[in-house]
């Protein structure tokens, strides 16, 4: 699990630690001991700490302008244990919410399971965005699966075309451009 890193790429672009309109502006990272972890197996240092015990994110990119973000997301989403949405929510798109961000793009490759619960969480975020979008973009097939049993598939959009493996190839302006195309062309 230590292993796992956040994709890196884009940080010549942007990085959540230096945007002040970002709820992890002025976090430091200890690249020389291992802090947190999920159910005792240590990760890497630079996922940052939501509050849950078993989720964690790095956000990627955030375009205030174009109103998107791309979110990064590692670990267990346990909804029915520990409310890992109410603390994504609170902690993470509350302040992006804020900030003016409607569009989201989460990466789901690095969700290793999902445990749900109901949805009240997902439907304020989704009622929040109005003419807005959340897209998961390379989530597991056993994920999706869960989705659709707790009807996640209401608020947010995954699977099919959603499967982008070449995503860490592109740029963020060119990757938003196209999931939005694939979007919009979801929602038409």
């Amino acid at each position: 699990m230590h292993e796992i890193e956040p994709f890196y790429n884009w940080e010549k672009h942007y990085v959540a630690a230096e945007d002040r309109k970002s709820p992890f502006y002025g976090r430091d990272y200890n690249m020389n001991q291992y802090e947190h972890d999920i159910y005792g197996y240590y990760i890497h240092p630079l996922w940052d700490d939501i509050d849950s015990e078993t989720l964690y994110v790095k956000i990627l990119f955030a375009d205030y302008k174009k109103t998107f973000a791309v979110i990064e997301l590692f670990g267990e989403w346990n909804d029915t244990l520990h409310n890992d949405i109410m603390y994504f929510k609170r902690n993470v798109i509350d302040h992006l919410l804020a900030e003016g961000i409607s569009q989201f793009i989460l990466i789901g490759e690095n969700i290793l399971n999902f445990h749900g619960s109901d949805d009240e969480y997902y439907a304020e975020w989704f009622e929040e965005i109005e003419d807005g979008w959340i897209a998961v973009v390379g989530s597991r097939d056993h994920i999706e699966r869960e989705w659709k049993r707790y009807r996640l598939d209401y608020y947010l959009n995954f699977g099919g075309t959603l499967h982008l493996e070449n995503w860490r190839t592109m740029q963020p302006q060119p990757f938003y451009e196209l999931v939005k195309s694939l979007i919009i062309r979801r929602l038409m």
